[in-house]
């Protein structure tokens, strides 16, 4: 008897084991992939892949820490330093797919899988860092640093692995640590539950019009858009227009019906703030009190001084001071903005206040009166094919790279489109990923991401980027291909270069390759791209009208520059709002905080910002601080566009397409990620510190 239930035991264990490795061997992560340049296998990826695949990642990566962490040999850096950084790859891989893919194709699936790996992966991030042996041996590195012969690069690495396990809790006592887990955890699914409701909120919004009345106002180009939006969703004969930013803001740019518009816009900025399921108010006021606690636990006054402590401003006092050097001149430009439209409201007879709903309305009535310029007139010379050719033209007159469309290659949705890059070799520089359209399964906003950074292997061996850019652009109609506004170019160009950033890091190690830079410093690659979006010498190569294939014309260009001025006022100030309201945030005593709308409108009112204007985002749906990793840096923008606009200048001394100082701005920032300090890498290209001046006249603010 005994016998027999041993031997039943043990073919159940080895039925197990079987089943085991066959969905492994069935688990595409499992393998490695058999496609061109390592892409993930998209179509062979299943929902059902990503769980067993996070557990076995996992489990593999506490093996290999633990064989780290008890190594009887003196620590080296070899044995710690490096056997940490290489550690970890099926992890890594699962991961860098899933979190892309929940960004931009989520389901409720997808959700699901997100709040179940959260806790795991947090307590797994918590294992390593406060793993006292691990830090010892660490900290036996690090003490001997000088003695090592490390190269500039290699000492980053050991200083970033090392001041990662300081400051997050290795060096506390024990009931400390146990704070801290819990408290990480709790974070990793508050996140998730802010970005979730936020995605539920924009999408549940439908503003269903049914007759020509309520259109009044709005281009034909506007209404195809929105009676195609109807019709797939059943809306027979009728117009629907939603919060996603391409129906949104030529809605709110057009339409006549001012009890529409401000339907509209009110849906959009009090997203998450009806006090049903989906309000994020109570969630963002437990995110700031447990950051708070974090940061108490570590040491720090607030969370803000622990996050800028990374960045280049240091600490929360530089922010506020550079801010509030920004505030004033702003907030009298768009006062001077506000009373002209308001002028113009007198003047047509309309008898009311100008409210934060008309401001989009009179700002493109006006800009057309003052420069004959609209969107209307410019949009058909944007047609997203030329804005990206342009684009991809732009990069190979800097650097003689090259974007090569391919259809080979394993893609994660139909609309998205691959490029295999090359350098003026003929080299292969990576692999490029666009997807441009919304959809209700993707995040709003814009955005670059990589499926796996630029990096060498331990024996050398150079493995290249694969990079993607989203974005939510206007999407075809009928036999119209995707006309993009001027907001949409200068984002594709934006997106491209924080793309650059990663396609032509030329580092060893991923966590200093690519865009692992300073928060204030990873716009820089980005915004610089913006100059030569809207520089005519540009537009002359790209913008070219969709029917005619007509470039555009000369007075058109001299409008758009005579215009680039034209309201910067409420740009930036709504900008500015955010960026304080979000160091408010992250600067205050969460206990003194008991109602979030309160807590905001005092913030704002400090500052003055006046009525007409919203601030760019509200709490409740500010995800950028609270889903996304601009916690106490939504200021980087703005910060990187003095580095940015300082820097475009070292291209107007010389030409626009300088190949010497192109190659400088590749040799000493996009190729160098975060293997020295950003302020060195700036004036190793600039030859000195930056200057706001470009800054403050880009934007009209002098």
């Amino acid at each position: 008897m005994f016998r027999r239930k041993t031997l039943v035991l043990l073919l159940a264990v080895l039925a197990i084991a079987a089943c085991a490795q066959k969905q492994q061997q069935q688990n595409p992560f499992f393998a490695e992939y058999d496609t061109p340049y390592g892409v993930p296998p998209f179509s062979k990826i299943r929902e059902e892949h990503f769980m067993p695949a996070f557990s076995e990642g996992i489990a593999r990566h506490e093996k290999e820490i633990a064989a780290i962490a008890s190594d009887p040999a003196e620590p080296t850096f070899e044995n710690t330093v490096l056997a940490v950084e290489y550690s970890g790859d099926l992890l890594g891989r699962v991961s860098e797919v899933f979190f892309s893919l929940n960004s931009s194709m989520t389901t409720e699936g997808m959700q699901e899988i997100a709040k179940e790996s959260a806790p795991l992966l947090s307590a797994h991030r918590d294992d390593i860092i406060l793993n006292e042996d691990l830090f010892k041996r660490f900290k036996a590195v690090y003490d001997r640093r000088a003695d090592l012969g490390l190269t500039r690069e290699q000492e980053r690495l050991l200083e970033e692995h090392y001041r990662r396990f300081v400051r997050n809790g290795a060096a506390l006592g024990g009931e400390d640590k146990a704070k801290l887990r819990e408290i990480n955890k709790e974070l990793s699914v508050l996140s998730l539950q802010f970005a979730e409701n936020l995605l539920k909120e924009t999408n549940r919004f439908e503003m269903v019009l049914g007759s020509e009345e309520d259109l009044a106002g709005l281009p034909e180009w506007v209404r195809g858009a929105a009676a195609e939006a109807a019709a797939a969703k059943g809306y027979v004969g009728k117009w629907l227009f939603t919060l996603q930013k391409p129906s949104l803001v030529p809605f709110l740019q057009y339409s006549q019906r001012r009890d529409l518009r401000e339907k509209i816009y009110t849906a959009y900025f009090m997203r998450g703030d009806h006090g049903d399921e989906l309000d994020n108010k109570d969630i963002a006021r437990r995110i700031i009190a447990l950051r708070d606690d974090r940061a108490e636990l570590l040491g720090y006054e607030t969370y803000a001084h622990f996050v800028l402590e990374e960045n280049m401003a240091k600490e929360p006092s530089a922010v506020f001071a550079f801010l509030d050097r920004l505030w004033p001149p702003a907030l009298e430009k768009a006062k001077a903005e506000a009373a002209e439209l308001q002028g113009m409201i007198e003047r047509e007879g309309g008898g009311f206040e100008l409210a934060s709903w008309d401001w989009w309305y009179y700002a493109e009535k006006l800009k057309k009166e003052k420069y004959d310029l609209d969107d209307e007139v410019l949009k058909p010379y944007f047609p997203l094919d030329n804005v990206l050719s342009g684009a991809f033209q732009v990069v190979s007159n800097l650097w003689g790279i090259t974007f090569e469309e391919r259809t080979d290659i394993p893609v994660y949705h139909a609309e998205v489109r691959s490029f295999e890059v090359k350098d003026a070799d003929g080299s292969h520089i990576g692999i490029f990923f666009v997807d441009y359209f919304p959809r209700e399964s993707k995040r709003g906003g814009a955005w670059m991401g990589t499926f796996r950074d630029q990096h060498r292997t331990r024996e050398g061996e150079m493995v290249t980027p694969l990079v993607y850019n989203v974005g939510n652009f206007s999407r075809p109609t009928g036999d119209m291909p995707s006309l993009l506004n001027f907001d949409e170019v200068t984002t594709l160009f934006h997106e491209l270069g924080h793309g650059l950033h990663g396609l032509l890091s030329s580092g060893s190690y991923r966590t200093l390759t690519g865009t692992n830079v300073a928060t204030d410093f990873v716009e820089l690659p980005s915004q610089i791209m913006e100059n030569w979006a809207t520089h005519p010498e540009v537009l002359r190569m790209y913008a070219r009208h969709y029917k005619t294939g007509e470039t555009i014309p000369e007075d058109l260009i001299e409008k758009i520059h005579n215009a680039r001025l034209f309201n910067q006022g409420f740009a930036t100030v709504e900008y500015l709002a955010a960026s304080l309201l979000d160091m408010n945030w992250h600067t205050v005593d969460p206990a003194a905080v008991a109602d979030v709308r309160a807590f905001e409108s005092a913030a704002l009112d400090r500052i003055g910002l006046i009525p007409q204007i919203v601030s760019r985002y509200r709490t409740p749906y500010f995800a950028h601080i609270f889903s996304s990793g601009y916690a106490a840096g939504y200021y980087s923008y703005i910060w990187a566009e003095v580095l940015d606009a300082d820097a475009f200048e070292a291209f107007k001394e010389t030409s626009l397409f300088d190949r010497d100082t192109a190659a400088r701005f590749r040799k000493c920032i996009l190729a160098r990620g975060g293997s020295e300090e950003p302020m060195t890498l700036y004036r190793e290209f600039r030859g000195r510190e930056p200057e706001i001046r470009p800054l403050l006249e880009k934007r009209g603010l002098i």
